[in-house]
């Protein structure tokens, strides 16, 4: 639960980072890119095995963090496609919404159970995330734009669901550093690659806030992924429960630093969705 817990409070970190680049006008694509780097950097400090090429391609998992990292980038690209084209409540609701795929995969999969409580817990938790992430007064989809949040909705939750399967079947406690590691490795590669291209038309220019930025957002960001896989891994409750108390409490807990650090001012629906997911986490948690 500890795993849990840390997670979730890194994940929380990272949403007052990305608050913060508003404020200090830090360009988020540069800024991402290097936060992988930097995310990167973390995992293979903390890896205490070799670390030489040829150790790293033997391994069985290693086709796991190609795949992921291209699919950070490209959901990150998508996530912000869909805020400019749909709004930010679509967005965060696309997002935070997948969590219903790794619960389903896991059940599938796996055959967790869960109890009854549990499931109108999970129910509940959708309800809550929906509520809670509503910013606007109506959030309204072009029906032509429909697919950028499907798009969305899908990938966040293949990423969750991938990273359930490594953890499952792959990984052992030694690897989980270096495996973290390696996904921010090949998310900033896939990020430099996109920059590089896009320099062909405009200079790229070094901006030290982006750096710094970068470097305040990675080492959370390392953290959330590396406190999951610990937290999946700790059997004290199944994935499905694992992934339903990450997301709710990581919604739960911006929302509420979003009131205290930045004066975010919340509608009765907002409100709403806070109770619904105290009470989602209870059922899913203790029951």
């Amino acid at each position: 639960m500890v795993y849990l817990i840390l997670s979730v409070l890194s994940s929380t970190l990272i949403f007052v980072v990305f608050k913060l680049f508003d404020v200090y006008k830090i360009q988020t694509l540069y800024a991402i890119i290097t936060n992988y780097v930097v995310a990167c950097t973390v995992g293979f400090f903390l890896y205490e095995g070799p670390v030489g090429i040829t150790d790293l391609t033997n391994k069985p998992w290693l086709i796991g963090p190609i795949v992921l990292g291209i699919l950070f980038i490209v959901i990150f690209n998508l996530m912000a496609r869909t805020a400019q084209v749909s709004g930010v409540s679509v967005a965060s609701v696309a997002t935070k919404m997948s969590l219903a795929i790794p619960v389903v995969m896991g059940m599938l999969l796996y055959g967790e159970r869960l109890s009854a409580l549990q499931i109108i817990g999970i129910a509940l938790a959708l309800v809550a995330v929906y509520l809670a992430s509503i910013k606007e007064k109506h959030i309204r989809i072009d029906r032509k734009a429909l697919l950028l949040p499907l798009l969305v909705f899908l990938g966040s939750g293949i990423i969750d669901t991938s990273i359930q399967y490594f953890e499952e079947i792959h990984l052992t406690d030694q690897e989980i550093p270096v495996f973290s590691s390696m996904i921010f490795g090949f998310a900033a590669l896939t990020g430099f690659i996109f920059i590089g291209i896009k320099s062909i038309k405009a200079p790229l220019k070094i901006n030290l806030k982006n750096i710094v930025g970068g470097i305040a957002l990675g080492i959370p960001n390392y953290f959330s992924i590396y406190f999951l896989i610990r937290a999946l891994r700790s059997d004290i409750l199944s994935s499905a429960a694992i992934f339903t108390l990450n997301n709710v409490a990581i919604v739960m807990c911006s929302t509420l630093f979003g009131i205290l650090l930045f004066k975010e001012k919340l509608s009765i629906k907002n409100w709403s969705g806070v109770a619904l997911a105290i009470l989602s986490i209870i059922l899913v948690a203790l029951f």
